[in-house]
C-alpha cells in the first residue's frame, strides 16, 4: 500500500461557499445596502453623531461603484429624504433633500447653525448622490 493510499483529498465544498457568501456580501454592500456611522453634527436632532446608518445604495438607481455613474437611474431624490453625497471638495456628506429638480438637488442640514451644505458649496448633481438613509440607530 503507498503513501498516499490513507491520505483523503481535501473538500473543497465549504472554501467554495465561503468565496460565493463573500462576492455575494461584497456585491450587496456595493450595489444596495450600506453602513456608515455619523460624525458630524449638521443633521442634529435627527442623526446624533456616532449614530449608525443604513444606507439604500439603489434608492434612487444603479451606480457603477467608485465611479459619479448610474447605469440607470428610476428616482430622484424628493424634498424631506435624507441622501447620502459627494461634496465639490470630494467629501462624503448626509443631508436633507430641501429641493429637487432635473438635474439634481438643493441639500440643508438640519442643524442649520452648525452645517456646511449646499448654501456654501451650491446645489448637487444627482450623479454624486451615494444612497438614501432608511434607518438611524
Amino acid at each position: 500500500m503507498g503513501k498516499s493510499a490513507g491520505k483523503r483529498a481535501p473538500n473543497v465544498q465549504p472554501v467554495k461557499a465561503i468565496a460565493a457568501a463573500l462576492i455575494t456580501a461584497l456585491g450587496m454592500k456595493l450595489f444596495f445596502v450600506d453602513f456608515m456611522i455619523s460624525e458630524g453634527r449638521s443633521m442634529i436632532p435627527a442623526i446624533m453623531p456616532g449614530s449608525l446608518l443604513l444606507i439604500n445604495r439603489a434608492a434612487y438607481g444603479l451606480r457603477v461603484p467608485w465611479t459619479e455613474r448610474y447605469v440607470l437611474r428610476w428616482k430622484q431624490p424628493s424634498a424631506g429624504d435624507i441622501v447620502v453625497f459627494k461634496t465639490p471638495l470630494g467629501e462624503t456628506a448626509v443631508k436633507r433633500c430641501a429641493s429637487a429638480g432635473e438635474e439634481g438637488f438643493f441639500a440643508l442640514g438640519d442643524n442649520t447653525g452648525e452645517s456646511c451644505d449646499s448654501r456654501s458649496y451650491g446645489f448637487i448633481r444627482n450623479d454624486s448622490i451615494l444612497g438614501k438613509v432608511v434607518g438611524i440607530r
